[in-house]
């Protein structure tokens, strides 16, 4: 993606458009289909993307500027989910024009849901060692092996699938990238219960899948890179100082709301955020639901629980403002090497002490959660608290952040290796061809 916009008045004259634009396009009577047509092929669906892939090219604090412009206004906007957050950037970035106008069309449009198809039982963190194999066919790939930790994976329409194409090559550099169709009958599905009650995640089996030649991203073989780039949206997405306002509409067709009518799920319009990044980028936090929280029940008076509450603040903050430095250095055309890396381990930090502190505000009432809607509304009677699903859902979901996307230990590696340029741990494996490597039984 590319940061072409400075943020002086310019930015101003851009929400100006952006409001001008919604009032002559926005008709809540439109189907969602033909809202999110109207939006994605504007720019307005996808800003930071680039101009020739249906984005605007803005830096992302400018982003989410729209974005909350567009909630201000009370209309419903982008379509959620891994296709615009991930895939959408990543075949910006390497894909073919065909693949552009198909693929990216149809992500910012919401016809096309997606998940992410990466980590394996037996790769995880070392994500090279990946054995998912894909064999080629004629025009077609053959894919078997099994994905684990898939996001998302049971409303999908495409997945985002690396697989092994050359196993004599070494494993960084055997590994293809390609857009999977993950409605075939090669493709199954199976959710994974975690421990706050919900199946965001699913292990997938791929059983003589097809893929079409012409869905490989990238080229053949070169897929680490383009991996690496899908990893990098992920981190920069994940980590602190991001973030923005709106209704979460699922796209795809799934989901089942593309033929109702986008009036139906249009926020309330409210009072427009100010236009400065400084404000305009910060959305309702997890601190200010906990200062909230110890304000009405006491625990504020704690040294303690206030000396956490400033420092839960000030990550945030710093998070933002790491956002903030990025994109004027991009703007300037440099970078901030590792950022995205910094900024995953920032939001892993965030959650774990949000965790600590919410448990510690709540007290006693933190042992008690409820994993559906009837035993929830029985909780809240009980404990007179409707906000304390937020902080017991937060304290079960805490331990996520620090593996998926990349461990901690695996971000640390990748700022000491990759940005400080300590030396890298002894890897003999490196140039050895991946079907000599020795692998557990």
């Amino acid at each position: 993606m590319t940061d072409t916009l400075p943020e002086t008045a310019d930015t101003d004259e851009l929400l100006a458009e952006l409001r001008a634009w919604l009032r002559g396009a926005w008709d809540p009577d439109l189907t969602v289909a033909a809202w999110w047509e109207r939006l994605g092929t504007s720019g307005w669906a996808a800003p930071t993307l680039p101009t020739h892939a249906f984005g605007r090219g803005l830096a992302r604090s400018v982003g989410v500027q729209v974005t909350n412009e567009i909630a201000a206004a009370g209309v419903v906007g982008a379509p959620y989910g891994l296709g615009l957050l991930l895939a959408a950037p990543t075949i910006a970035d390497h894909g073919t024009p065909e693949q552009i106008d198909t693929l990216v069309r149809d992500i910012v449009t919401g016809r096309a849901a997606w998940c992410q198809l990466f980590s394996e039982p037996g790769a995880g963190s070392d994500l090279a060692g990946l054995t998912t194999r894909a064999e080629l066919d004629g025009d077609e790939w053959v894919v078997n092996g099994q994905k684990v930790w898939t996001s998302l994976g049971q409303t999908a329409d495409l997945g985002m699938l690396i697989a092994r194409t050359s196993p004599d090559a070494p494993k960084h550099r055997g590994i293809s990238y390609f857009a999977i169709d993950m409605h075939q009958p090669g493709v199954e599905v199976r959710p994974l219960r975690e421990m706050t009650g919900h199946a965001m995640f699913n292990e997938t089996f791929l059983t003589d899948a097809r893929v079409p030649a012409d869905a490989l991203i990238g080229g053949r073989d070169r897929g680490w890179a383009v991996a690496n780039t899908t990893l990098g949206y992920e981190r920069s997405g994940l980590g602190t100082g991001g973030g923005s306002r709106g209704t979460v509409v699922m796209p795809g067709s799934v989901a089942g709301n593309l033929d109702r009518r986008v009036g139906d799920f249009a926020p309330t319009p409210r009072d427009r955020p100010p236009a400065r990044a400084e404000t305009a980028a910060r959305p309702s936090r997890r601190d200010d639901l906990l200062t909230g929280l110890a304000r009405g029940n006491g625990t504020s008076t704690d040294p303690l629980v206030r000396q956490d509450l400033i420092r839960l603040y000030t990550l945030n903050e710093l998070g933002r403002l790491n956002a903030e430095r990025l994109k004027a250095t991009r703007a300037a055309g440099g970078d901030v090497p590792g950022m995205a890396n910094i900024a995953k381990l920032s939001m892993s930090a965030v959650m774990r002490l949000t965790r600590d502190l919410g448990l510690r505000i709540v007290g006693a009432q933190g042992m008690l959660h409820a994993y559906d809607p009837v035993d929830q509304a029985t909780l809240d009677a009980a404990t007179g608290n409707p906000f304390l699903p937020g902080v017991t859902g937060s304290a079960l979901y805490a331990q996520a952040p620090s593996i998926y996307g990349g461990t901690d230990q695996i971000q640390r590696n990748i700022i000491g290796e990759r940005v400080l340029g300590l030396p890298k741990e002894p890897g003999a494996d490196k140039d050895t061809p991946f079907a000599q490597l020795l692998r557990n039984g």
